[in-house]
């Protein structure tokens, strides 16, 4: 740890330093301040910097401190959330233009309960337009830290990047397709996923509110448990949220893996897949073997032919969650979020219905291959981070991707499943490669704890880019 920079701490070391008072609050959050001062006019990961509001909460936490008032492993520490969760007196953009004056009067629940923690908020990281996979033109670019002409991992690439960059601690993403997973694996960081339901929604920006998810974006699954413990739990404000009891999520993360049912299928994992990043994954598989989990061959669903029902449910449920403003300002989003939105008004009732039954039948194929097993692992993406232009992302609206780009990430949209993304290793490029865990409802707990062991017995999630 000592050999490690201020800004490349995980959260659980810089926590240490700040409970022993070995480093204050106030020193760190103008640590990071200048950071991002240096940085991020090239990085553009920030839609905006909260240095007022951040240095007032690092005092009020230093005060509490040197009080004896410690709160735990997020008081005094410097995070910032994705630009789609409210904050009170501090405009929300979601990417978008027409949200561009929109300054919220209250906090969203994930931004409450973050600083009910004592973590110090930073400010707001930018995103593709309404958190879908094209930018407005008004606004900018987040990049990859790793390199700045690939693809940053769509909507919560501003949370990627500066998660990765060392611009702050840790960060909140949303995943609706992919957008916690894509990023994490584009900069080659961890994202946990929550099951649907376990972290409010209340005031943050939908996209299709079936599918959102908002969760935690880290250096450590050790770090996304800390951060999902702080922001999950029942919320009155959003009847969708789960009530069951949040438990402690990283009192058994040092616990061994001996026993856990590992669930694999190597043709899932390797069809369609960048050959780097399949053996990456299936060493990664190997060595969780080594360290006691028990390995078993599972029998995946074709989940590919049921992708198609996913942009179906997606542009359908962002017309509603537009509807303010689409279609009377259709002309104030960009070409490529506005395509998204036309596709979604052309949707008939049927169709929805259609999808929605296509989504239910791929969750029951899923439901039945994770019987006898307690977590999957797979690729997080199909590849690594692919090449891109501002013109590329601008918009118009176009399938360069391709539908089996969302394999690994739709069908645990489309159910809910918690999941959790880590470092594996680097392409022949010097690109970060990544790994996903998808566990069982509720399951969280599991996920971080084979997250940390695979963690503790490689390299990969201590290695950073040279920024």
């Amino acid at each position: 740890m000592a050999d490690t920079p201020l800004h490349y701490m995980t959260i659980t070391e810089v926590a240490a330093l700040i409970e022993s008072r070995e480093l204050s609050p106030v020193e760190v959050t103008n640590s990071m301040l200048e950071r991002i001062d240096a940085l991020d006019g090239y990085l553009k990961s920030y839609a905006t910097v909260m240095s007022e509001h951040a240095v007032a909460s690092a005092q009020r936490a230093e005060n509490k401190i040197a009080a004896g008032e410690y709160q735990g492993p997020l008081h005094g520490v410097p995070i910032a959330v994705k630009d789609l969760c409210f904050t009170n007196g501090v405009r929300t953009m979601g990417g978008a233009k027409v949200y561009m004056e929109h300054v919220p009067d209250f906090d969203s629940t994930v931004v409450k309960r973050l600083e009910s923690a004592g973590a110090v908020l930073l400010g707001k990281l930018n995103l593709t337009e309404g958190a879908m996979g094209g930018y407005n033109p008004a606004l900018q670019i987040p990049l990859n830290p790793w390199d700045n002409n690939r693809w940053a991992g769509s909507s919560s690439s501003g949370s990627g990047s500066a998660t990765a960059a060392g611009l702050c601690f840790g960060s909140l993403g949303s995943d609706t397709g992919g957008s916690i997973r894509f990023p994490a694996a584009a900069c080659g960081i961890v994202g946990l996923k929550p099951t649907w339901g376990r972290v409010s929604r209340y005031g943050v920006l939908a996209l299709a509110e079936s599918l959102d998810h908002v969760g935690p974006m880290t250096r450590s699954s050790t770090d996304a448990g800390i951060m999902l413990q702080a922001i999950a739990g029942y919320d009155a404000n959003d009847p969708t949220s789960l009530s069951d009891p949040v438990p402690d999520m990283v009192a058994d993360i040092e616990a061994d893996v001996q026993g856990i049912r590992i669930g694999l299928d190597e043709n899932h994992v390797s069809d369609g897949v960048a050959t780097e990043l399949a053996q990456a994954v299936l060493d990664g598989v190997r060595i969780l073997e080594e360290l006691g989990a028990e390995i078993v061959n599972i029998r995946m669903p074709d989940v590919d032919k049921y992708l198609p029902a996913w942009p179906v449910l997606c542009s359908s449920e962002a017309v509603a969650a537009h509807r303010e403003n689409y279609p009377s300002r259709r002309d104030d989003y960009g070409p490529w979020f506005r395509g998204w939105l036309d596709m979604g008004a052309g949707k008939s009732g049927a169709d929805y219905a259609e999808a929605n039954n296509m989504r239910a039948e791929c969750n029951g194929l899923i439901r039945e291959a994770f019987r006898e097993i307690d977590v999957m692992a797979c690729p997080s993406t199909i590849g690594p981070a692919y090449p891109v232009t501002p013109e590329m992302l601008y918009g118009p609206m176009d399938s360069r991707r391709g539908t089996a780009f969302q394999r690994y990430t739709v069908p645990y949209d489309f159910n809910g499943a918690p999941t959790l993304s880590t470092p594996c290793g680097f392409s022949s490029d010097g690109l970060p490669l990544s790994l996903q865990f998808v566990g069982k409802h509720l399951s969280e707990p599991l996920l971080c704890r084979v997250g940390h062991a695979y963690e503790q017995a490689t390299e990969w999630s201590k290695m950073h880019p040279a920024v």
